[in-house]
């Protein structure tokens, strides 16, 4: 699972691509969710029920799913002994009162991806993968395990 997520590389290529890159960014991230954190009984929706949800309910809809992006970040490094301060509650307030110093979200985003960065990094250490997209140093053998 990917490990190198950034709110620069974020912010960047979602101006650079007039947000096509936001939303496959999403998409991506509420799949990685949903595999790195697979057996803690929750699921985490995809993009186009954000999408078709927020619109139906006037945007509150995209509160509630970063609050339970944050909450379950939270539950799962906590069930895996991983040190992190996101939590539902702060992914929340950093989008709603943040907003008023206008980094806020920034936060609230960065706070997700640190932790989805985490939990995934965790998941590679115990299936014995290597990050797609992240480069081996040289010098320095990784052998790649594929449980099919």
């Amino acid at each position: 699972m990917k490990t190198n997520r950034s709110l620069l590389k974020f912010i960047l290529l979602t101006a650079i691509t007039f947000g096509i890159y936001g939303l496959y960014f999403y998409h991506s991230y509420a799949r990685d969710m949903n595999i790195v954190c697979e057996g803690d009984g929750k699921h985490t929706r995809g993009l186009l029920a954000v999408i078709v949800f927020s619109f139906l309910t006037l945007g509150i809809y995209g509160f509630v799913w970063m609050y339970g992006v944050g909450e379950r970040i939270s539950m799962n490094c906590q069930r895996r002994g991983i040190p992190n301060n996101t939590t539902g509650s702060s992914v929340l307030l950093w989008n709603l009162l943040g907003a008023l110093i206008i980094v806020g979200p920034f936060v609230a985003l960065h706070q997700m991806l640190d932790g989805l960065n985490k939990l995934c990094a965790e998941y590679n250490r115990t299936h014995g993968t290597v990050p797609a997209g992240n480069a081996v140093p040289a010098g320095n053998p990784t052998v790649v395990i594929n449980n099919y």
